[in-house]
C-alpha cells in the first residue's frame, strides 16, 4: 500500500475545515463480495480464501490505482475476517490503500456526507466509468 495523493487544506470563514482531495483524484470505496468476487456471506468464512475473482475487476482497479486514485475496499466482512480478506486481495495482486471492515449488511445504502458522494452499482461488468444523468434524492430546501 502506498499514499500517492495529497490532501488540500481548506479554510472557511478563517477556520480550517476537513481537507479535500485534488479534483482529479477519486476516493474509490469498493465492495468485495458480489462486486469483485463471488458473493460470500460472513456465515461461510471458509469460502473467502477461495473466492473466484470477477472478470476485469483486478485490471480496472489496479489501473485506477496507477492513475493516482485512492482505492479502499469497504466490506461487510467483520474484523475477524481481515486476515483472509487481505491475504486474498494480495494473492490476486490488488493494489490498494486500505480495507474498511464492518460495512452494514443488507444493501439499500443511502450515504449522507458533507463531501461529494457518487455511487455506481456493480451490475456484472467492471470497466471504466462513464457519465450519465439520472435522478437522485436531495434534501428539501
Amino acid at each position: 500500500m502506498k499514499n500517492n495523493f495529497e490532501l488540500l487544506e481548506v479554510e472557511e470563514g478563517g477556520q480550517k475545515i476537513s481537507p479535500v482531495l485534488p479534483e482529479d483524484v477519486k476516493n474509490y470505496m469498493i465492495d468485495i463480495d458480489g462486486t469483485i468476487c463471488d458473493d460470500i456471506p460472513n456465515e461461510e468464512p471458509e469460502r473467502m480464501a477461495t473466492a473466484e475473482l470477477y472478470p476485469d475487476a483486478l485490471e480496472t482497479i489496479n489501473k485506477w490505482f496507477s492513475e493516482g486514485h485512492i482505492i479502499n475496499f469497504f466490506t461487510s466482512r467483520i474484523e475477524e475476517h481481515r486476515g483472509v480478506t487481505e491475504d486474498w486481495l494480495n494473492r490476486h495482486g490488488f493494489n490498494y490503500h486500505g480495507v474498511l471492515m464492518g460495512k452494514p449488511r443488507g444493501g439499500n445504502y443511502h450515504w449522507i456526507d458533507n463531501h461529494i458522494v457518487r455511487a455506481t452499482r456493480y451490475e456484472g461488468i467492471f470497466s471504466d466509468l462513464i457519465e450519465e444523468s439520472t435522478n437522485i434524492q436531495v434534501f428539501k430546501k
